[in-house]
């Protein structure tokens, strides 16, 4: 039995229609979009809603999920339902996860934080991204005993990545998710347009501005093009930016010091690794004993790889159509990778999940969970803490009734024959 109730959840909306009172954040996940979009900035809904060149890939992991259909099955009894699943040794109330996004300051100003306490009253695992706005211990401490893994970005630095892993596990991560996507940004053509990267104002950083690793690579001259230095306005705000992100006290004292603008040059300068090769997982397997799951498979011979190299998960992932234009979708792309993996570890999805329906057909195909992504993003933007938890619950009740609707009490009765 579920401790949250779907029907609970559902006539409390109702109920508090009848007195006046309407969700905070937008059920409807179009008017969500639009709702946060009208709240965001330019630049930082560009950045969070835009993806890759023609956004092709984007349109294609929403399609997907549309050309297969559910088939209802009649009087199965399904007063009792149960949403939970195992997952690595934990028991989850649903069969979803919250995608590592970065930047979130860019929706809220308690940014990782305020997701964290969301999915932490839920007991959802929330990944915290690499690319947070609040350090990783931070957002764990806020979280209390609830479930977290951690998202990782492959550095130039080993030295940097054996840090960010320790650090994830002595903060209570259960789990490392290997970003493998990233190793180059994709061509976004929302933020191209706009000439905007987050990450130049100080934003995003916070997981490296608070290692003691990143802070000696501080010391080494950073590497790569050098932009013109023109003094203007925007510069100007660029720098107030960067250093007030940056740790410490007073302005002025981290001015003179120069350590925030060093920050921002080291990480553009290691951030990613476009060299990074299979042989190098032996090196992260040498540093935890986490389950690693690598994010980005789409095609069943890197499954198959994933396997040999003694990975634990596989994330089928297309970063939510914002690296490779044109991209097959994540949908298309489960059921040969789980063929090719046959049980042997879990297979969870991501990219374009919009709805319980959207779980229970990736769940029918083979996945063991989901993970959600934008939509927390946009509630955080509406209402902080209490938007992501509405979407959360929205997400725990649709997928609840698509369940009993379609005559299952419980996950394992979500098979391939449920849809085609």
């Amino acid at each position: 039995m579920n401790s949250f109730s779907a029907i609970d959840w559902q006539k409390k909306i109702y109920l508090n229609g009848f007195w006046g009172k309407t969700p905070k954040v937008k059920i409807d996940n179009q008017k969500l979009e639009e709702a946060a979009r009208q709240v965001m900035s330019p630049k930082a809904f560009a950045y969070i809603a835009g993806g890759a060149g023609t956004e092709s890939t984007m349109r294609a992991n929403r399609e997907a999920f549309e050309k297969y259909k559910i088939i209802p099955r009649m009087l199965k009894n399904v007063g009792e339902r149960d949403t939970r699943i195992e997952l690595f040794g934990q028991t989850l109330p649903a069969p979803f996860l919250l995608s590592p996004i970065g930047v979130l300051e860019m929706a809220h100003a308690e940014a990782d934080v305020a997701v964290g306490r969301a999915a932490a009253q839920l007991g959802v695992p929330y990944i915290f991204s690499n690319q947070a706005s609040r350090p990783m211990e931070e957002v764990a401490e806020a979280m209390g005993g609830a479930p977290r893994w951690f998202q990782l970005y492959w550095s130039k630095s080993n030295e940097l990545v054996a840090s960010f892993v320790h650090r994830a596990e002595r903060c209570g991560c259960k789990a490392i998710v290997v970003t493998l996507d990233t190793t180059m940004l994709g061509w976004r053509t929302r933020d191209l347009d706009i000439a905007y990267l987050p990450f130049l104002e100080g934003k995003g950083i916070a997981q490296y501005t608070s290692d003691p690793v990143f802070k000696k690579l501080m010391d080494e001259p950073a590497t790569g093009e050098k932009a013109k230095r023109e003094i203007s306005w925007q510069a100007i705000l660029g720098l107030v930016s960067i250093v007030n992100r940056y740790p410490g006290n007073g302005f002025f004292k981290k001015l003179r010091s120069g350590l925030p603008v060093r920050a921002v040059q080291q990480f553009t300068s290691i951030y990613s690794n476009p060299c990074t090769t299979w042989g190098d997982l032996k090196f992260l397997r040498e540093q935890t004993k986490l389950p690693i799951i690598l994010k980005g498979i789409l095609h069943p011979d890197d499954a198959r790889k994933a396997l040999d190299f003694g990975m634990d998960g596989i994330l089928v992932s297309n970063h939510g159509g914002r690296q490779v234009d044109g991209s097959i979708s994540t949908f298309e792309a489960l059921p040969a990778i789980v063929e090719t993996v046959n049980e042997k570890i879990p297979i969870l999805l991501d990219s374009g999940v919009r709805g319980g329906a959207d779980i229970f057909k990736a769940l029918a195909l083979g996945a063991r969970a989901v993970c959600i992504g934008r939509p927390y993003v946009y509630g955080l933007t509406l209402a902080g803490e209490e938007g992501v938890y509405e979407v959360l619950r929205n997400f725990m009740t649709d997928f609840e009734l698509t369940m009993g609707l379609a005559g299952c009490k419980n996950v394992s009765e979500i098979t391939r024959e449920t849809i085609q």
